[in-house]
């Protein structure tokens, strides 16, 4: 898709608001025979900004405009937005048919949104600004205020003093259709396990070494991946004794294993969890459906998941969380209304619902290239069915974000029992929290206040195991400058 735009209008933004109408669009600088080419031009006129846009696709055109006046403390910039969004929402809109729940807010965070509208207005006020500002639907906007409220809960208990930990296993046993994860899973890469252990030990021991002299408090610690229980028992016990060994956990509120596949739990595994001190774990499902769980390659059946799910019950871990995806191949609206009230029959105390999202690097691009068109309107109903049927059961929304390429530009959101969420999740996704990470493909973010504004530093790892295991490089130097500065 072309795009030639006049005035001062964010590029990102507007290839944003084309790929919530067409799924897998791409914006090269040349194109010789683009499906589609979108005209914005954006003009000061009394005291707002009018855009003007003429949106092509295929045979078909569309030509519209907004005008947006600035409201108080608006910047230039959020006002040529608004009216930038307004006019290229409609243009889509025409052109397809479709109405997208988020109308014209793009961007990983939402509530993030939700959570700056609350503190200048009241909830009547913020929930009228999504909704008419923003083209929100009243259940989006109502969903991002809620998850608004929790997170600005979570995140008033931690200060400048604290922080959190995320280790990287890159494994699994096998790899989903969908998934884009840096993970691995033939038996070649696994002989790695061994190497890729000793070498995160001592990365461990270093950060630990790093916190220590910053002077933080760890506070929360996740494990994920991959598939963390891809390990055998004495792995895990390398592992687990590495991170207990050799950190401060006189502050920790946290710690969560990422058991993720029921294939790969076992009691003596969990047992392992238990005696090092891990309180939350995952047994992610994905769907409760054996014709699903069989397209989307994952190699093991609805009973190994209940089989699973029992023998971490067994276990009593303070929280369990399950993940489910909306929106996958051979899924229906029937299906998956089954999925969830047979996952809210073993009332866990945290379910967290994606939505399906199609990357460029997963196998399922390679099986089926036209998956970006076909976008089932049932996946809306799913996921609305999924926030009443949760809501109803005793959950919150407490943690969400968005992705791009995602079926019906849905989005993943994390549900709670009171007082059961999970902290890492919205300390990762803040801007207000430093996560130190190890392993292969994690990002370390480094955060401090500057004159009362967050400035934040992103340090990445070598992205695959073979490549970690080669890197000697210190980052200590490079962290401790930061918090020096």
């Amino acid at each position: 898709m072309r795009l030639i735009l006049e005035g001062k209008i964010n590029k990102t933004y507007v290839q944003s608001l084309c790929m919530m109408f067409f799924h897998g669009e791409k914006f090269p600088e040349i194109e010789k025979n683009p499906r589609g080419a979108v005209f914005v031009r954006a003009t000061e006129q009394n005291g707002g900004i009018l855009a003007e846009c003429e949106f092509t696709y295929l045979d078909k055109t569309a030509k519209t405009s907004a005008f947006c006046v600035g409201e108080d403390g608006d910047s230039y910039e959020r006002t040529s937005k608004c009216a930038v969004g307004k006019a290229v929402y409609q243009a889509g809109r025409e052109l397809t048919g479709k109405e997208i729940p988020w109308g014209i807010l793009t961007g990983i965070r939402p509530s993030k949104v939700g959570a700056q509208l609350l503190s200048s207005f009241s909830y009547e006020k913020a929930r009228d600004i999504l909704i008419n500002k923003y083209l929100l639907s009243e259940k989006k906007a109502e969903l991002v205020l809620s998850v608004a409220k929790n997170e600005t809960k979570i995140l008033s208990s931690y200060g400048d003093d604290t922080c959190s930990l995320y280790v990287s296993i890159p494994f699994c046993p096998t790899r989903c259709e969908y998934c884009s994860f840096i993970s691995y899973a033939t038996p070649k890469l696994f002989q790695l396990i061994p190497s890729y252990l000793e070498k995160l030990c001592s990365e461990l021991k270093e950060k630990a070494e790093i916190i220590k002299k910053t002077g933080k408090k760890l506070v929360t610690i996740y494990i994920g991946g991959g598939t963390p229980t891809t390990l055998d028992v004495e792995q895990l016990k390398i592992l687990l004794e590495a991170i207990v060994g050799s950190f401060d956990l006189t502050h920790l509120e946290e710690f969560t294993v990422e058991a993720g596949r029921p294939d790969t739990i076992t009691k003596e595994k969990l047992d392992v969890l238990k005696e090092y001190g891990v309180r939350r774990v995952s047994v992610n499902p994905q769907a409760l459906n054996d014709e699903v769980l069989l397209a989307i390659g994952r190699h093991h059946t609805v009973a190994d998941f209940y089989n699973a799910y029992e023998i971490v019950s067994a276990e009593q871990f303070d929280s369990v969380n399950t993940d489910l995806i909306v929106g996958l191949s051979r899924d229906t609206y029937e299906s998956f209304k089954s999925t969830i009230d047979k996952i809210c029959a073993l009332d866990p105390q945290n379910v967290t619902v994606h939505a399906f999202s199609v990357k460029k690097s997963a196998r399922i691009l390679e099986n089926d290239s036209q998956i970006y068109e076909k976008q089932d309107t049932s996946a809306v109903l799913s996921m609305e069915y999924a926030y009443e049927r949760l809501i109803s059961s005793g959950y919150e929304p407490y943690y969400m974000y968005r992705q791009k390429n995602t079926v019906c530009d849905l989005e993943n959101v994390g549900y709670t029992k009171i007082g059961k969420e999970c902290r890492y999740n919205v300390l990762m996704m803040s801007d207000s929290h430093t996560v130190f990470s190890c392993g292969a493909g994690a990002t370390t973010k480094l955060v401090k206040k500057i004159d009362g504004k967050e400035a934040i530093s992103r340090i990445f790892s070598p992205k695959y195991p073979y490549e970690y295991l080669q890197d000697n490089q210190s980052k200590e130097k490079e962290i401790l400058a930061f918090f020096e500065k």
